[in-house]
């Protein structure tokens, strides 16, 4: 049996920000200068009682609505968010309940921002191809809002909330998720992009003090910090030469593969991607204009915008690469049934 992807959907929150909104906060900022930089118009926002699992919820009612899918066939659920509902339980147990999934089923939550997506494909993929299971379904949902200091304009003008939602089934096709899927790792990173309190080793400091950057960004230590330059030169170093991995064990030529869909950075860092690997715009996808850099949800968000818009057909094989926050990065090769 051979894995594949048979239904795929996202959900965002109603709230819109902006970039006429950020600068409105930022004196010196115009929409834009934003827009040029980031290639994002307007963020989607969680509301103050809306959580990553609420639209998770959103997202799986939506794709079993649209297909033909039944709950009750399902035999797996993988959760991938860093904006879990609690330290414990499990999310991924409340939502088995909440969306009514049997009781039979295997559930988790694995923890992983950009690069969440390929694991969870990956994992998936292992699920079915070893016989464990026949349907799974893969949820990703973060709300990274919540972490963000509201003077922090460094991160604001990137990050939304997002969820998505995929189904991947078994098959006796020899398409689908064909891979091979390329991992990595490298933990001295990790505090280049991340939230310091909150967990058991650092509580969160209710009077932390507010410290301001050399940009003028300001936060707390309760805040989520992003050191840009250095997760930029993180991401040129680290995605040609996965890409380049990723191809040799594909035994494939640039030029074979049809669309690259990457993690939604920013527009900015995206094209330094695409012109040093020497992809034809054509064949490359940007599309977080209207919903921001969602963190685990940007590719199956872009790989459902590419549908949409006509840029992505049966028979089309796909590069998807995450990258980000860990350091953790994945990638894979797939071919698109649609």
């Amino acid at each position: 049996m051979t894995a594949r992807i048979a239904a795929l959907t996202y959900s965002l929150p109603q709230a819109v920000l902006s970039s006429a909104a950020l600068a409105a906060e930022f004196p010196g900022w115009t929409a834009e200068k934003i827009e040029n930089k980031t290639g994002i118009t307007e963020r989607r926002i969680a509301a103050p009682d809306e959580f990553a699992s609420d639209l998770a919820v959103e997202a799986a009612e939506q794709l079993f609505a649209e297909s033909s899918f039944q709950k009750e066939q399902v035999d797996a659920l993988l959760y991938c968010t860093q904006s879990p509902d609690y330290l414990l339980p499990t999310t991924a147990c409340l939502l088995q309940h909440r969306l009514g999934l049997p009781t039979t089923i295997a559930a988790l939550d694995f923890n992983l921002g950009c690069s969440g997506y390929v694991y969870g494909l990956g994992l998936a993929k292992g699920l079915i191809e070893s016989g464990q299971a026949l349907r799974v379904l893969l949820l990703t949902g973060d709300t990274y809002s919540k972490f963000l200091h509201p003077k922090d304009r460094s991160v604001r003008t990137l990050f939304g909330d997002a969820a998505s939602a995929t189904m991947i089934v078994a098959g006796e096709e020899a398409t689908g998720l064909t891979g091979p899927f390329v991992y990595g790792t490298d933990g001295s990173g990790a505090g280049n992009l991340g939230v310091a309190t909150g967990g058991l080793r650092q509580p969160r400091q209710p009077d932390a003090p507010l410290l301001t950057d050399e940009g003028g960004s300001q936060r707390t230590v309760n805040d989520l910090h992003m050191n840009g330059p250095e997760i930029f030169n993180f991401t040129l170093r680290i995605v040609p030469e996965t890409v380049r991995t990723l191809l040799h064990k594909a035994r494939l030529a640039m030029e074979e593969v049809d669309l690259f869909v990457f993690h939604q950075a920013n527009a900015f860092m995206l094209e330094h991607l695409r012109k040093r690997l020497g992809v034809p715009s054509e064949k490359f996808v940007v599309s977080m204009q209207h919903c921001g850099n969602t963190v685990s949800s940007t590719i199956p968000i872009a790989l459902r915008m590419a549908v949409q818009d006509g840029r992505l057909h049966p028979g089309m094989k796909v590069m998807l690469l995450g990258f980000g926050v860990g350091y953790s990065w994945g990638g894979t090769i797939i071919d698109w049934v649609g």
